[in-house]
């Protein structure tokens, strides 16, 4: 990803960036560590570059949490400031190229964008981890007439599909680069035909990550309609075992399963395993009747919580556990002399979210968007406020 190493920045460039920069709006200081984070405003988003410090170069990258899609964006930020400071930089990889195409951003969703959503298509699909996009981009030529909703965490996998998307003129896919877990809490009831989950990750050394879960299948048949389907294929015996599991622990499972069912669409991978001579297994589990409505009258407001200097002394170093979330305050970063930026992961233990939350005299709020719209998000927001509320 984006990044710029320079030669070492002294104390008094270090004070200079957030008055000297256009684009900077503040400086976050770690208590723990020499770890640095600059507030950015740039191209419509908010958004942190961290600066990493060593004796020999300091390198100014982007922020996991808060990293905006477009990474053209970051690159832009990176060089912005580099410019604007007459920094020495030593090594970038901030070059643009003309000859791709731009991200497609009316195919691009954000989380925040599916709170009341109503779909343009009466038909919706979705695709959990579609990867390079191949078995997405064919279901959505083939169904001009249906939604097809592609979720992936991977970034760059996100990017390319909507540059393709951009390329073939497609105009029935949504891109969203989330968690497909937090996601689906989002959608309405009875509003999919189809989730498609091809090829998930096995971990069999971390089950908690798998895709397929309790609470993720509950959630599916939730959001599909009646007759609608949840459709895994897998390579790993193991995954498939463990599904089957998973769903006929549901009272009123329909389930079928196929082996070596050839597609029309074959993914790189699948081909690869086909010429391996290895299994492909397929599982359906067939939503049989629509679920009730469901609410999401959630505000994750902080009401009468402003900044006090005792707060950062009064947050615990463990993780709080609470009856099904979690919370735990990461690390905790000062901004002038008061200002505190948190950084927290909170809510489920399978799902979480990772947040920071910015707090000053006049407000307090989440940096850099609230969190998705669960009860157990909302949980864990109580008991966050309950820590800051000093």
């Amino acid at each position: 990803m984006p990044h710029i190493k320079t030669t070492p920045l002294t104390p008094t460039l270090l004070d200079a960036i957030v008055p000297t920069s256009s684009i900077v709006t503040f400086r976050a200081d770690s208590l723990n560590d020499k770890d640095y984070l600059f507030g950015i405003e740039f191209g419509g988003e908010e958004f942190l570059l961290q600066l990493k410090r060593d004796k020999k170069l300091d390198m100014l990258k982007y922020d996991k949490v808060t990293r905006p899609l477009k990474v053209n964006l970051i690159k832009e930020a990176l060089h912005t400031i580099s410019k604007e400071l007459e920094l020495e930089v030593l090594h970038d990889n901030i070059a643009f190229s003309n000859t791709k195409p731009p991200l497609s951003s009316k195919y691009f969703k954000k989380i925040k964008d599916f709170e009341n959503i109503e779909f343009p298509f009466e038909k919706v699909a979705i695709e959990v981890g579609f990867g390079s996009g191949r078995h997405l981009l064919y279901q959505a030529e083939q169904n001009p007439n249906k939604l097809y909703i592609g979720i992936e965490i991977h970034t760059p996998s996100a990017q390319q599909v909507l540059k393709q998307i951009e390329l073939q003129k497609i105009e029935n896919i949504w891109v969203v680069n989330y968690d497909a877990r937090l996601l689906l809490e989002m959608l309405p009831s009875n509003s999919c035909e189809q989730i498609f989950v091809h090829f998930p990750v096995p971990w069999d050394k971390k089950p908690h990550r798998r895709v397929i879960s309790p609470s993720f299948t509950k959630e599916s048949l939730r959001v599909l309609s009646e007759n609608g389907s949840l459709e895994l294929r897998t390579d790993s015996y193991k995954y498939f075992w463990y599904s089957m599991e998973t769903l006929f622990d549901i009272p009123t499972a329909k389930v079928t399963v196929d082996k070596n069912k050839d597609l029309a669409v074959t993914s790189k991978y699948e081909a690869r395993w086909k010429r391996q001579e290895k299994d492909i297994y397929e599982v359906h589990l067939i939503c049989q009747e629509n679920s009730p409505k469901k609410s999401l009258e959630i505000e994750f407001i902080f009401n009468n919580i402003s900044y006090n200097n005792k707060i950062k002394d009064k947050l615990p170093k463990e993780a709080i556990l609470g009856d099904g979330f979690f919370v735990h305050f990461e690390r905790v970063y000062t901004i002038d002399e008061e200002a505190l930026l948190i950084k927290c992961a909170f809510g489920s233990f399978d799902r979480p979210e990772h947040k920071y939350i910015l707090i000053n005299k006049e407000l307090c709020r989440y940096y850099t968007s609230v969190p998705v719209k669960t009860v157990v998000n909302y949980q864990a927001h109580k008991k966050i406020m309950e820590f800051l509320d000093v």
